[in-house]
């Protein structure tokens, strides 16, 4: 009887321990509910509602994804006085950084812009930093690789060793040309060309409008290759040597823009606070053994999705290069 006793409390101490945490995690959502509502509403320090200079960075391969291109419109109607735009990326697709290339001109047209390229503004991001109304560009950046290139593994040979044969019916011999499982041909291959040459004349076409280049001075920067800062700002691929303190020095004075005005970030959602808040509740409701919950506060982090990479490409690829 002593040990049924014994056991009884037990389970009732665990029920009681089990419903604490519950307890404590349900308040951890509600809190971070509280705070992230705050920050959105303007009342937590560094709110982005006051008056402002929005950071916007640019990174990594360039897909023109959907969440980037709604952050930058959605500073269109903020209370940012003016945007700071930090670039560190080779490029990525053509049409991706064409449409991040629009946004920011969208944006540009509102607000006043400046481009800082902190170590690489390459190609796609090259072509971002063109949509700002300055660039600003260290000594020791790389700046330009002006050109296109499309790129497909082909692994025919491979399948040929495995013994694996794949057989295709299709409407026309261009119909998914290259499909990297058999040699490209010349008809093929001329077709590309074509594609690659008319995204070229864009690209080459851009860089002569928003830098105001002659066909001359185009056909200088326009061989693929990078250049320094140094290099750059003699060439007018930037406009100055420096940093964020020179970007923002040249908002004060030429687009007056407030003096020592604070710098706020501007992320997509899964980079941004709010996200780490969701999953800090999400963490806890999971460790509380609340399921359901866990699940809505996973989903309202919204993660992002795959990215196929099947399109021409304003990238720089060092390794490539010979």
């Amino acid at each position: 009887m002593s040990s049924d006793a014994d056991l009884l409390a037990d389970r009732r101490n665990l029920r009681r321990k089990l419903t604490l945490w519950r307890l404590l995690a349900v308040l951890g959502v509600i809190a971070a509910a509280i705070v992230a509502g705050l920050a959105w509403s303007g009342k937590a320090p560094g709110s982005t509602s006051r008056a402002h200079i929005a950071r916007v960075t640019i990174s990594g391969f360039i897909s023109g994804d959907r969440r980037t291109l709604d952050l930058i419109k959605s500073l269109e109607d903020s209370r940012a006085s003016a945007v700071v735009v930090r670039i560190d990326s080779p490029g990525g697709t053509t049409s991706g950084s064409e449409a991040l290339h629009t946004a920011l001109r969208s944006l540009a047209a509102k607000k006043p812009m400046v481009a800082v390229v902190d170590g690489l503004a390459a190609s796609g991001g090259y072509i971002a930093a063109m949509g700002a109304d300055r660039i600003v560009g260290r000594q020791t950046s790389l700046i330009g690789s002006i050109g296109v290139l499309f790129q497909i593994p082909n692994v025919g040979r491979l399948l040929d060793t495995v013994g694996v044969k794949v057989e295709e019916v299709k409407s026309s011999p261009l119909k998914a040309a290259p499909n990297g499982l058999e040699p490209t041909s010349p008809e093929a291959r001329a077709a590309l060309q074509r594609v690659v040459e008319d995204n070229y004349d864009w690209f080459k076409r851009l860089v002569g409008d928003r830098r105001k280049l002659g066909e001359t001075e185009i056909a200088v920067v326009s061989d693929g290759r990078v250049y320094s800062g140094r290099q750059a700002v003699g060439l007018r691929l930037i406009d100055e040597i420096g940093g964020e303190p020179e970007a923002i020095a040249w908002l004060e004075r030429e687009k007056n823009v407030a003096k020592d005005l604070p710098v706020r970030d501007w992320r997509r959602r899964n980079e941004s606070s709010s996200f780490g808040l969701w999953s800090a509740g999400e963490a806890m409701a999971r460790a509380a053994g609340l399921e359901s919950l866990a699940v809505i506060l996973a989903r309202a982090a919204d993660q992002p999705v795959g990215l196929r990479l099947d399109a021409p490409l304003a990238l720089w690829q060092p390794v490539a290069e010979k």
